[in-house]
């Protein structure tokens, strides 16, 4: 069930990820385009949260800036490859359905890796990355995230 502040917050999402991507790398071809698919305020278990399903479009060329997520998230390549960057943290990319998947690398501090179709990780708040798309066609992304509720969906990081 969608309500204001949920299509509010959706809104808000798609502005500040698209100003973000743009401004971030002037040089980018295009921002990414992030299409929110569903989201619930205060899930059981979680108040005080958005517990939020969003489609990401990156296009060929489009980096983004370096950033973290308010909350925690769970990214699932669909489509291409992405270059994943960690500054600070690490993250586990994973391959194959929930409950019978297998490592396929770790990406912490200072690395950088190429998360194909087919694999996801988790993103924590305190994990501080970016993401670029270094191909010629475009990656697609469905992000599952657990927000506080109003958050945006990136938090730039200088």
């Amino acid at each position: 069930m969608l309500n204001r502040s949920t299509v509010l917050v959706g809104v808000v999402a798609a502005f500040v990820l698209g100003a973000f991507a743009a401004t971030t790398f002037g040089a980018s071809p295009a921002p990414a385009v992030r299409d929110p698919l569903a989201a619930y305020d205060n899930p059981v278990g979680a108040k005080g949260k958005t517990l939020g399903l969003m489609k990401v479009t990156i296009p060929a060329g489009t980096q983004l800036g370096l950033h973290r997520h308010p909350g925690t998230q769970v990214a699932y390549v669909a489509r291409g490859v992405l270059t994943y960057t960690v500054r600070s943290g690490s993250v586990s990319v994973m391959h194959g359905p929930a409950g019978m998947q297998t490592l396929v690398r770790k990406i912490s501090s200072g690395q950088t890796g190429r998360i194909s179709a087919g694999d996801w990780l988790v993103e924590q708040p305190t994990t501080i990355h970016r993401a670029g798309n270094n191909s010629k066609t475009p990656v697609v992304v469905y992000l599952a995230t657990l927000f506080p509720i109003g958050a945006p969906p990136a938090i730039p990081v200088q």
